[in-house]
Order: structure tokens, then sequence, then C-alpha cells
């Protein structure tokens, strides 16, 4: 069975930030997901160029999605335009964070 995309996010939306107890996909990181085959392509952020977790982040999650059967290969690059900016969170996260 082939890898989807909303699996892909499913895995993802496992994936916390350390500092917010929020999923990295409902805090608007992750900009995009291509599945090409067996491979993924994963275009994310971080909420700051300095954030002390991003290592951790994407090592977590290129972990995750490699354990998945169906996954030969998961490539995440960091990108920062357009910039992570709060209004890109999710409306349960905003709620969350009593925004």
């Amino acid at each position: 069975m082939a890898i989807t995309e909303e699996r892909v996010y499913e895995v993802l939306g496992e994936i916390y930030d350390p500092e917010i107890p929020i999923d990295i996909v409902n805090l608007g990181l992750v900009y995009s997901v291509e599945v090409v085959s067996d491979v993924l392509n994963i275009n994310m952020s971080m909420t700051s160029p300095g954030c002390p977790a991003a290592t951790q982040i994407v090592t977590e999650a290129k972990l995750m999605l490699e354990d998945l059967p169906e996954v030969k290969e998961a490539n995440i690059e960091i990108v920062w335009d357009p910039p992570w900016e709060p209004s890109m969170m999710s409306e349960a996260a905003k709620e969350s964070l009593g925004m």
C-alpha cells in the first residue's frame, strides 16, 4: 500500500514542539508534503531561526516517517520563506494557547 499525504500529516501530528504543548502540524510548521512513490519530501519551518529544538523535531519526524513500511526515505528541509508566524496555527492550537 502506498503512503498518502494524509497519513504523513497524521504521523507529523504526533510530534510536539517540546517548548509549546502543540504538535507541529497544528502549529503550522509543516508547509508542504510531497509523496513520490516511497520517498517523502517535506518543507517545514520552526517558530524561530534559533529554535533550540529544531534538530530534535526534524530527527524525530524523519525517524517516525521512515519507520513506516511504505516509506523508503523522508527528506525534510527547513525553510524560512515564508517566515512562521502565530497566524499560521490551527484554530485549535490558538484556542489551547488562549489566543
